[in-house]
């Protein structure tokens, strides 16, 4: 039988032949062919294993702890993948050495460089922990869940603050133009907009600090935590932000213990060296038909575990974000922009008249309102205005109130 091991130096094969191989057999397999010593081995049929960052996060994958246990009884077969999660370091066999000169091949300059880009886990994230506003997060959610039925792919730019200690506070999701699919996520930026959410991010003290986006119900099985395209689409964002604490979030459906689908948050970064390839242009940025989704390609080689290669797991790309929820300083009411229904001049009337019992600076604490009054507003004088009014909670000028009030009743 021939089973696939996957751990953070990629994905393995060992063979094993004994007729009724348990657990005990394959940890002996694993130390004779991958050099992974037995008592450093936890091996689990779960692929969160991959995540886990702490001795008592891996202790808690339980389901191939007995080595007794024959595999047969966990529904093992051949080409099964198992996950595997080892403390300390081994030596990987590479391919035959060709010494360079006139006996051997001549080692070019971009050999030489791809020599020494070695593709390692990052341990450590620039970001600790990843904050989301309680109604913004779910805001995003309950759409994807409720009306996309998490069919086609949503995305969005989080935005919020950096605070000293590195936590990161999400307090509201731009959610752009956008075209998804079951497979893909196409953003249309409309630079003009993003002008306008910057300049409202600023006046309350905030900036773009994230890219969110969805998994969708035929993802659920495949065997990558995020997808050759999502790595690509994730690491741009992250390169052109040049914020070291920029944070990628994944929403997704899954199924919980009782049996019950479940809105799941997983927040990353992007590793140093995957942005740093991204931006140095070694990825192989068209995929092909049929390409493995787990693995991203690179137009040179690479080392990973000691091997030379141009594909690379895209796990290697990814550091874990912890994270935690608060209660932001904005409502998220609002109707949310660019999504199936434009939004009219009806929906801010409705808003104003269900919120009148509120001071008026309260009513228009929302992104979402805000993005609507200031497209009828200076970008460089009246958004900054009205801004300092939201952040500071006081009194907004008649002449503000009287513009709002008149595109309600347009």
């Amino acid at each position: 039988m021939m089973l696939r091991i996957r751990s953070r130096d990629g994905l393995e094969r060992v063979k094993v032949e004994s007729p009724n191989p348990t657990i005990s057999t394959l940890k002996s397999q694993i130390e004779s062919q991958l050099r992974v010593p037995t008592h450093s081995q936890t091996l689990s049929t779960n692929q969160n294993l991959l995540l886990a960052k702490t001795l008592p996060d891996v202790t808690q994958f339980t389901d191939m702890s007995d080595p007794n246990t024959p595999l047969s009884t966990l529904n093992l077969t051949n080409g099964s993948i198992i996950f595997l999660s080892y403390e300390g370091e081994r030596t990987v066999p590479g391919p035959g050495f060709n010494p360079a000169g006139s006996f051997g091949k001549k080692m070019t300059m971009d050999d030489l460089i791809a020599k020494q880009m070695r593709v390692t886990r990052q341990e450590n994230p620039h970001c600790e922990l990843v904050s989301f506003d309680r109604d913004a997060a779910n805001v995003f959610q309950v759409y994807v869940n409720e009306t996309l039925a998490f069919g086609v792919k949503r995305g969005g730019f989080m935005y919020g603050m950096v605070l000293d200690t590195g936590k990161v506070e999400v307090d509201f999701i731009y959610e752009p133009p956008q075209e998804g699919t079951p497979d893909r996520l196409v953003i249309s930026r409309d630079y003009d907009e993003e002008k306008i959410v910057e300049a409202i991010a600023s006046g309350l003290g905030m900036r773009r600090v994230g890219f969110i986006f969805t998994q969708t119900i035929g993802q659920d099985k495949k065997d990558y935590t995020m997808s050759n395209g999502e790595v690509l689409q994730a690491v741009e964002f992250h390169g052109e932000s040049e914020l070291k604490e920029w944070v990628t979030a994944v929403v997704k459906l899954e199924v919980n213990e009782d049996g019950v689908p479940d809105v799941h948050f997983e927040a990353f970064q992007m590793s140093d060296m995957c942005v740093r390839l991204f931006k140095e242009g070694w990825f192989e940025t068209e995929i092909e038909e049929g390409a493995d989704p787990k693995l991203s390609k690179m137009k040179k080689e690479v080392v990973v575990g000691g091997k030379d290669t141009k594909e690379v797991d895209n796990d290697f790309f990814l550091v874990v974000v912890k994270i935690a929820d608060h209660q932001g300083p904005l409502s998220s009411t609002f109707p949310v922009e660019n999504r199936q229904i434009p939004i009219s001049s009806r929906a801010l009337r409705n808003h104003l008249d269900r919120t009148k019992h509120l001071p008026f600076v309260k009513r228009i604490s929302d992104f979402h309102l805000l993005l609507l009054v200031a497209r009828f507003l200076d970008v460089n004088a009246d958004i900054p205005a009205l801004m300092e009014c939201v952040l500071s909670q006081t009194a907004v000028p008649e002449g503000y109130q009287l513009l709002i009030d008149s595109m309600a009743n347009a």
